[in-house]
């Protein structure tokens, strides 16, 4: 075993998502105390020029046909192949759908020790990790040997997962892939004709905190009355109460407004790992554990149903 970081990079139709250059800032952190490299591991087709703003000190890439849109079955088999021939001491996942799929099945395969939902490390190889939905911290240390993790955004800054100093490409040998059971059949992407909140600067996120479709309303009066756009977390999205394609987290879109008003919305990380690029995220939520104040830059605890038409009558005066 070596004292390498190993970040498995994730990119989906030519652009790598933010988290992967969270985990490669962690990486970097991480790298200062195992005094190892930090090395990118890319998998795809023709991809490699992904890998001249990574902040890291290789890039270990695997190319084939099979590998151009992600395959749970193909990359988890790739993944593992480069782990057990190079045996760094950590290899870390995205805590997301693409990094779950496969992070888990590699611990089986290998028998190696996985730690999830990973926030950020602190003296030297200890590990903080999110659990009860980001209420509690829990710190344990590194296990011997080569460990899986995967990581939750928001304790390291994307940009710090990047540079201009373009890494070292080493390829690697692919072996042949026998009797996938798995395969793309098609991207399903959101109705056209809808906003696209990934390029609104005001957004205001409604949760489960709203309670019922009708309640929508307040926050599109709001959103009206200050120019915004309103969006939403899963549960909102999945009564229908809106479309798809107002979905923020990591089945949805990832956004980077420069105000992004939560509004009864928990903070669990498939929802945070999508927002924090925001310039600024208020939270309004009545329970002060909910993990969005961890992340928000301004919060309080009052009722939205009592502080969103307070709010909107406001600015309505303030520009009458």
């Amino acid at each position: 075993m070596n004292q390498d970081i190993f970040v498995a990079i994730e990119h989906l139709r030519g652009k790598v998502s933010d988290i992967s250059y969270v985990m490669l800032a962690a990486a970097r952190d991480l790298a200062q105390s195992t005094r190892g490299k930090v090395v990118a591991v890319l998998l795809g087709r023709g991809v490699q020029d992904l890998a001249n703003n990574f902040n890291a000190d290789q890039v270990v890439y695997a190319d084939h046909p099979l590998l151009a849109d992600f395959n749970p079955e193909a990359y988890q088999k790739t993944l593992a192949s480069i782990i057990n021939q190079h045996k760094p001491r950590v290899v870390s996942f995205g805590h997301t759908s693409i990094g779950m799929d496969i992070a888990g099945g590699i611990s089986v395969q290998l028998g190696l020790p996985l730690i999830s939902s990973v926030r950020n490390f602190s003296s030297g190889s200890k590990v903080i990790s999110q659990i009860c939905g980001g209420k509690i911290m829990a710190e344990c240390d590194l296990p011997e040997g080569t460990t899986l993790i995967t990581m939750i955004p928001g304790a390291y800054n994307p940009e710090l997962g990047q540079s201009t100093q373009i890494p070292t490409l080493t390829p690697v040998p692919v072996s042949a892939f026998e009797g996938l059971r798995t395969m793309l059949i098609q991207y399903i992407e959101p109705e056209s004709g809808d906003v696209d909140i990934t390029k609104e600067p005001l957004l205001i996120a409604v949760g489960r905190g709203i309670q019922n479709q009708d309640n929508i309303s307040l926050a599109e009066e709001l959103a009206q009355a200050i120019g915004g756009v309103v969006c939403a977390s899963r549960p909102v999205v999945d009564q229908g109460w809106l479309p798809t394609s107002r979905l923020v987290g990591k089945s949805g879109s990832t956004v980077k407004p420069k105000v992004y008003l939560a509004l009864g919305i928990s903070g669990a990380p498939e929802h945070v790992e999508a927002i924090t690029g925001s310039d600024v995220i208020i939270a309004v939520n009545t329970d002060s554990a909910a993990p969005i104040f961890n992340i928000a830059k301004y919060g309080t605890t009052a009722d939205l149903f009592d502080l969103v038409p307070i709010l909107t009558q406001q600015i309505r005066n303030a520009k009458s």
